[in-house]
């Protein structure tokens, strides 16, 4: 299955934008997508209901794309601490019971994550532990416009030490006008020190956006084959 587990180098990434749009670009293409979310912090009320500003978005861009949570807290923390503030414990067992349920009724399935491979949800349980438990290729997001190349190459090699399958890197925030050397110079420098491609720069978003628009970008800006690793038939005419 096209399955894919994506997640920042740090909270400042837009990593949202990335889900959203390659789910939407999925469903687009016709593949039956959900998007996934173990853990989600910053949580708002809405009409009486508690809801996941991010799997709103994700709705947002496209209603027909299924949302799932395990664990929804207002807290607008880390994991370990957003749960400890409502008095939770994070479960490892029921993350997986429940990923591997919603699996079997999507045909494309992104699992989003948090602000990075070390974020704490439990105890002596990160979410690269996470990652390795679901048994999924990471797709790593990374914002160009606060990008810290050091951060980047310690988090990918990192990832590779651990033994987690790096599917690639996509660039968000790319300000493809930007004559800053130093940006323009981000793509090289990843894929000179490490052992993974950039597989794709998409601009700078808001959540106002025109969905249409974001799937685009992705179509134009992401190798969107390489990043799930299959042959999409729609994109070889």
């Amino acid at each position: 299955m096209p399955d894919l587990f994506v997640t920042g180098v740090d909270e400042y990434s837009d990593r949202i934008f990335v889900t959203a749009g390659l789910a939407a670009t999925m469903q687009s293409l016709g593949y039956s997508t959900g998007v996934y979310k173990p853990v989600d912090i910053g949580a708002v009320e809405k009409n009486g209901f508690i809801q996941s500003t991010d799997l709103s978005f994700v709705k947002f861009v496209d209603p027909y794309i299924r949302t799932f949570f395990s664990y929804l807290f207002k807290n607008n923390s880390t994991p370990i601490l957003a749960a400890a503030a409502e008095n939770t414990v994070i479960e490892k067992n029921v993350i997986l019971s429940d990923f591997q349920k919603i699996q079997d009724i999507n045909e494309c399935l992104l699992v989003d994550g948090g602000f990075g491979l070390a974020s704490p949800l439990g105890k002596n349980f990160l979410e690269e532990d996470m990652i390795k438990m679901l048994d999924l290729p990471l797709l790593l997001v990374v914002s160009a416009k606060a990008a810290n190349i050091n951060n980047i190459i310690l988090t990918i090699n990192h990832a590779a030490e651990t033994g987690i399958k790096m599917r690639g890197i996509i660039l968000s925030n790319f300000p493809f006008k930007c004559d800053d050397v130093n940006i323009k110079l981000i793509p090289k420098l990843i894929e000179e020190y490490t052992n993974t491609k950039v597989l794709g720069r998409l601009p700078i978003f808001n959540k106002n956006l025109n969905p249409n628009d974001l799937i685009t970008e992705v179509l134009n800006g992401v190798d969107v084959e390489e990043a799930f690793d299959i042959q999409i038939a729609k994109l070889q005419n």
